[in-house]
């Protein structure tokens, strides 16, 4: 008989962490999404309901006082809490993605310094590589950092800076040899409270509006250069090496997005009454409904997949990390979109919820690596 114990499948501990981020979610981040997304604020409620369940930033290691919770966990907590909220969601997500390059490069003063804040929940973490002309083409960013003495001045401008001016630390991505384009960037801490460094009006986006984004400017900022992450010029590899990682955090927001809008309306298809009966007898409705969790399903799978690969620093795991942001992503838009279709007109308003997540959905298709990056990803990867 085969032995199917190599099977991957979360543990029981997986599983009840997935039970009590569900149970905070539901009680105090849930009932602030709406009213998040209409006031394009950041729910400070939702923030303090995670941060007393150690849900905002779980993947800090005990070792700088956190939780220290596994690459599947992480995923875990952000599919529940995205379920929720997809704006709430970014505060985990968001997290890791400006200390995931300590983490990777930085050194054990910086770790100890930036970490444990994070990991109390006293700060949070943002990450700042794109520039109003640097995007997809990361490595042409502008921003300069000169040495100085045993310091560095940094110049430029940083946009689409997920909750900025909330969070308190940045990691900044600046060039600090114009001559050698990729190879001449190189990270650093940035500090909200350092001198120079101010915050544009927050943009006015179609979805994830309790997450607030914004341009980040850097005028004349000193810092020491102890805050350089890793080695000069080996920056724009942290970015890629840290997005390698995180792309799997942005598939799980696009898992949870989806749950959400499913589980919604699967409830709406059993209540609403047409022709004298419920939705849900409907067969043609019964088909759009075994499409959705069937996609949902895949797309989770391969999340959780790339999540197992991402614990381990598998050589494959920027092809998985690439296929699952893509794969859910693309589920995500298409599961939310079909469940404003069940709810009809009513799918079409405020007073419920899958509109909101249709427009929380579209943004995983674009960040973090549009899917067309992730489409030449995958493709770079399958042709080594």
């Amino acid at each position: 008989m085969t032995d199917f114990t190599h099977i991957y499948r979360p543990t029981e501990e997986h599983e009840a962490i997935r039970a009590a981020v569900r149970e905070v979610c539901d009680a105090k981040v849930a009932p602030n999404a709406a009213e998040a997304d209409e006031l394009a604020e950041f729910p400070k409620a939702s923030y303090e309901a995670l941060r007393a369940a150690d849900f905002h930033a779980p993947h800090i290691p005990e070792a700088y006082e956190g939780v220290g919770a596994d690459a599947l966990a992480t995923v875990i907590v952000i599919e529940e809490v995205a379920r929720a909220c997809a704006s709430s969601s970014l505060i985990p997500a968001v997290n890791k993605l400006g200390t995931l390059p300590l983490l990777l490069a930085g050194s054990e003063d910086l770790k100890q310094t930036y970490l444990p804040p994070v990991a109390s929940g006293e700060a949070m973490f943002s990450y700042c590589l794109s520039e109003p002309d640097a995007g997809s083409d990361a490595a042409s960013m502008k921003m300069r950092a000169v040495a100085e003495g045993d310091s560095y001045l940094l110049n430029g401008v940083k946009r689409w800076i997920t909750n900025a001016g909330v969070s308190d630390y940045y990691t900044v991505f600046a060039v600090t040899d114009a001559e050698q384009h990729g190879r001449g960037i190189s990270a650093f801490v940035v500090e909200k409270s350092d001198d120079g460094v101010s915050f544009g009006a927050p943009e006015k986006k179609l979805g994830i509006k309790g997450s607030p984004t914004r341009e980040v400017y850097f005028d004349q900022v000193r810092i020491p250069a102890s805050r350089m992450i890793g080695a000069a010029g080996t920056g724009y590899a942290t970015a890629m090496a840290t997005l390698t990682h995180t792309r799997v955090t942005i598939a799980a927001q696009a898992v949870g997005i989806a749950q959400g809008a499913l589980d919604y309306a699967l409830g709406y298809l059993k209540e609403r009454r047409q022709f004298g009966k419920a939705l849900a007898e409907f067969q043609g409705l019964q088909f759009m409904i075994a499409e959705m969790g069937m996609k949902l399903e895949a797309a989770r799978q391969l999340t959780y997949a790339a999540a197992a690969r991402s614990e381990r620093k598998d050589s494959d795991l920027a092809y998985f990390g690439a296929a699952a942001k893509c794969f859910a992503s693309d589920v995500a838009m298409q599961i939310t979109t079909d469940a404003v279709q069940l709810l009809g007109g009513y799918g079409y308003t405020k007073d419920f919820p899958v509109e909101r997540m249709m427009r929380d959905a579209k943004i995983t298709q674009i960040y973090e690596g549009t899917n067309q990056i992730q489409r030449i990803v995958m493709a770079r990867e399958l042709l080594k």
